[in-house]
């Protein structure tokens, strides 16, 4: 027997509970209602057909505080047709990937009428987002018991792989990876260090290691990411049209490609938005983290001529002091920025999630660059000061970790700990016949912050990378404070995920995205500066005593030829491995071989119907 939404019964009183729904304390009765309504009707209704239920029943409500905590949740049926619909991927028996269909279900490794853990709680959790975030409004002009939130037809009603699903793991992957990449570049500079400091020869030797290791590392990510996703599932996932993101706004109007009423906003004012409020805004914020810096360099001549004067053991320490101020100042504004790249971007009204996220990482990066940076730049080329570069970024480097580590993990761990006493100080109190360890979780959980995404773990990373590359030839024990830092940073981004946020909803992703271009563009900019670094080593310009010209021209022919090393080795390299590039070939020869057989049967099916209709004339005649 086929099954179908239709067939399925959303009133199950006792059910596993895969999201949490929490209502505003004051909301109506009436809105309650029609909510839950939406969320158990059948689909061909117009609602999502899930399970839903409150946390607590009637008679416990009146003992305890937070009453509008809900369970959703759905069957395990329910759960397979959802699969299906949003195009999940898994293993067939036969090793392949294939898209998951109800009708072939038996085909997939792991499958078992019996057995409900087909799916993993990332893979259930991100179907029930996906159906809740596409209840749609049908004849409601507005919702029940709140005439000013106006309705229309179409309108949104909202707002480690196996436990966070694809794009957290790749996160982790990818944080794993760049930590044991590090560590050839640590090992080898660890000696530099401390031998053969102000060794020329070898220093030149350790720069072109450099260039190539940030390139090499960068498309071997891109094979072993290749391999990871396409046994997630998700390489071969095909992308759904993308739906308006929440905080889109508009006219009504009605959609040229899907035919359905949305929000319509012209990209002529969304364009004046960002050329004449986004884009200068950005640059005044530049031009102060311009400004800080220059207030930077006046500390620390006040430290160094303080220091002269004096020459105590005192005032040698207070040499870094300038620096660790610095560092803490650009963490803070980095993240004040942050905010304000946010609501920017928001504001601009941008209408798909992608092109959002585009804009916002776009004005964090070329702020968050300039900010940790710009003094380095400075110092290299202007003040072309090499000890108070090695001092600068050592400093920038190690106390940007250290502020990371407390702000990200440790403190919020701590006051989450705080938080858990108290409540389970409230479960102990509660009636016996209250499922304690159900409410205990969902009311701990509730009170957590909301994890943002993994964009300011990138960012992390990303301005790591830089400190790591743009200026190895200066400061070659960088790569060893890194690794250090990483093997610390995949525990407490752990504890983050586990003990700090809420668990986010699953998203499947095929790669780091926008990322990974961001770190070859760092590399690029890596063999500028080495290039330059080297150029005015004292070494070098004692091989040209009369011609500056001549040495220029050769520091730039040395630079595009490495340059151009990186974009063989860019080329060389595939981004996907050889068995990966076949199995993807074949599912798209047998994507259109199956598609072909389709066309065929239904010309055989309407060939077959027009003889019978001639037959039929000719026997009336």
């Amino acid at each position: 027997m086929k099954v179908t939404l239709s067939t399925l019964d959303t009133c199950e009183g006792s059910f596993t509970p895969l999201v949490v729904l929490e209502l505003a304390q004051d909301v109506k009765e009436e809105t309650k209602e029609w909510l839950k309504n939406r969320i158990v009707t059948k689909k061909k209704d117009g609602g999502a057909q899930l399970l839903f239920r409150p946390l607590l029943n009637k008679y416990e409500k009146g003992t305890v505080e937070n009453q509008n905590l809900y369970l959703v949740g759905a069957s395990n049926i329910r759960l397979l047709l959802g699969a299906e619909a949003v195009g999940l991927v898994k293993e067939c028996s036969d090793n392949t990937m294939r898209a998951f269909t109800y009708g072939t279900r038996h085909n997939f490794k792991g499958f078992d009428d019996n057995n409900d853990d087909f799916l993993t709680m990332a893979e259930c959790q991100f179907i029930i987002k996906h159906e809740l975030e596409n209840l749609r409004a049908r004849d409601e002009k507005m919702i029940p018991g709140y005439p000013q939130a106006k309705l229309y037809p179409g309108k949104s009603l909202y707002g480690i792989r196996g436990y966070f699903g694809e794009t957290i793991a790749l996160y982790f992957g990818f944080l794993e990876y760049f930590t044991f990449a590090l560590i050839p570049m640590a090992v080898i500079g660890l000696p530099y260090y401390m031998f053969v400091w102000e060794d020329y020869d070898k220093y030149v030797i350790f720069a072109s290691f450099n260039l190539i290791w940030s390139t090499v590392i960068l498309e071997v990510w891109k094979r072993g990411c290749a391999n990871m996703t396409y046994r997630w599932g998700t390489l071969v996932m095909k992308r759904q049209f993308e739906e308006p993101r929440p905080g889109y706004h508009g006219v009504l109007g009605v959609n040229a490609v899907t035919g359905r009423e949305e929000p319509l906003y012209p990209s002529y004012k969304r364009q004046l938005r960002i050329y004449l409020v986004s884009l200068p805004f950005v640059c005044l914020c530049l031009y102060f983290s311009l400004y800080v810096m220059m207030i930077y360099f006046d500390l620390e001549a006040w430290a160094l001529d303080l220091h002269e004067n004096s020459g105590s053991e005192w005032t040698s320490i207070l040499l870094y002091v300038p620096s660790i101020i610095y560092a803490i100042v650009i963490e803070v504004m980095n993240r004040l920025y942050r905010y304000a790249a946010e609501f920017l971007t928001s504001w601009e009204n941008h209408r798909l999630e992608s092109a959002y996220q585009n804009h916002l990482i776009l004005k964090v990066l070329v702020f968050n660059f300039l900010n940790c940076f710009a003094s380095l730049f400075y110092i290299a080329f202007v003040l072309q000061d090499m000890k108070l570069l090695r001092q600068s970024l050592a400093t920038l480097l190690i106390t940007s970790q250290i502020l990371n580590q407390l702000m990200e993990s440790l403190l919020p761990y701590w006051l989450q700990r705080k938080h858990h006493v108290q409540v389970k100080k409230k479960v102990q109190a509660l009636k016996a016949d209250i499922d304690a360890t159900l409410y205990e979780q969902v009311v701990l959980e509730k009170e957590m912050g909301t994890y943002l995404g993994t964009f300011d773990d990138y960012l992390e990373l990303f301005l790591q990378f830089g400190y790591v590359s743009l200026f190895s030839c200066v400061y070659p024990l960088a790569a060893a404070f890194a690794v250090l830092n990483n093997f610390t940073e995949v525990n407490s981004d752990a504890l983050k995920m586990c003990r700090v946020f809420k668990r986010p909803f699953a998203e499947p992703s095929a790669s780091i995205g926008v990322w990974q271009l961001a770190f070859e563009t760092m590399s690029v900019i890596s063999v500028v500066t080495n290039c330059a670094l080297i150029g005015m080593s004292p070494q070098v310009n004692a091989l040209f005593p009369e011609s500056k010209a001549d040495l220029i021209l050769i520091v730039v022919a040395v630079e595009h030829a490495l340059l151009a090393l990186k974009f063989i080795l860019a080329f060389a390299i595939p981004d996907k491995p050889r068995h990966i590039q076949v199995k993807l070939a074949r599912l798209e020869f047998e994507s259109l071989e199956a598609l072909k057989q389709q066309q065929m049967k239904l010309v055989a099916e309407n060939l077959k119907e027009d003889g019978q209709d001639g037959g039929g004339k000719a026997t009336a005649t």
